[in-house]
């Protein structure tokens, strides 16, 4: 039996809709591509390197609010 993990898929996904050509996109592939977003962002954010990016990100986020005071 093959399993696949969903994240892993989503990020083939991601991949190759960023690879594609730009061309005009309709309202549908725009939100299709929305979704599938937010769903790797669920599926990742409770995971180990969810919650590394969560720390990085944080510390970008204050490192600029302390710059700019």
């Amino acid at each position: 039996m093959l399993t696949i993990n969903l994240a892993v898929l989503l990020v083939a996904i991601v991949i190759w809709r960023i690879r594609r050509p730009v061309e005009p996109r309709t309202r549908l592939d725009q939100m299709f591509g929305i979704t599938v977003i937010l769903i790797l962002g669920l599926l990742l954010a409770p995971t180990d390197f969810g919650h590394s990016v969560l720390g990085a990100v944080k510390q970008l986020v204050e490192g600029i609010a302390k710059a700019s005071h």
